[in-house]
């Protein structure tokens, strides 16, 4: 009996959207379940925090992991649209509310009311949730989300009071989907997301980019997103 032809690419693509469907809904629960622990058990409400901001990161790595099949299968067109900026930042807060409560961090953000431009929403906001959510993870008490328009660009930073990035992020910040170390235990798959995303916008002949920094308003990590 001949066995069909199996796409297991596509197989697999279909179940990471079942799982990334699936954690939504669970994240979304656990929000309300902290809602109604903080009052009754502070020990239960941090735990669920951390559960909280684990099921996060793997919900980035599964949006991560469609758009790179997409990209492969040429299926990742751009959704652009004019957006306030404002709301994208809120967005992410409110996403990240209950990691950065539990952790203690306060979160600064500092990004004018009107601002608008043009970008894909769902993509950009993946991106930025990814690099929150790892500003959380190294930030000691401080984080600073900034919006801001600097020579007709938007530039989106995350600045937090960590130890900095490693020379070798540094160093190695704009290397391919082929450089990535899977030794060293990162693997650099959240940046090469955030350079093909921020490559994909383009405006009169410029296209979009992102800066790795040490130092800035606290002394830490600085993450910029520029998009023309």
């Amino acid at each position: 009996m001949e066995h069909p032809e199996i796409d297991f690419a596509t197989v697999l693509a279909s179940g990471v959207h079942d799982m990334k469907n699936s954690l939504c809904m669970l994240i979304q629960s656990m929000e309300v379940l902290q809602q109604e622990l903080a009052e009754k058990s502070l020990s239960a409400s941090q735990e669920l925090g951390r559960i909280h901001y684990e099921a996060t990161r793997l919900n980035t790595n599964l949006l991560q992991l469609l758009s790179l099949y997409r990209i492969e299968k040429d299926q990742l067109p751009l959704h652009m649209d004019e957006y306030n900026v404002d709301d994208l930042v809120d967005e992410i807060l409110l996403k990240n509310a209950l990691y950065s409560q539990q952790r203690h961090i306060e979160v600064i953000k500092d990004c004018p009311a009107r601002l608008s431009w043009f970008f894909d929403n769902d993509l950009v906001s993946n991106l930025l949730n990814d690099m929150f959510v790892n500003a959380l993870r190294y930030s000691a008490s401080r984080l600073l989300l900034k919006a801001s328009l600097q020579q007709q660009q938007l530039v989106i930073e995350l600045h937090d009071d960590g130890t900095g990035y490693p020379a070798d992020m540094l160093d190695n910040s704009d290397e391919g989907i082929n450089n990535l170390n899977l030794a060293a235990g990162r693997t650099g798959l959240g940046l090469f997301f955030a350079h093909m995303i921020a490559r994909a916008h383009r405006n009169r002949q410029q296209c979009g980019r992102i800066e790795l920094s040490n130092g800035g308003q606290f002394g830490g990590a600085v993450f910029r997103l520029i998009l023309p």
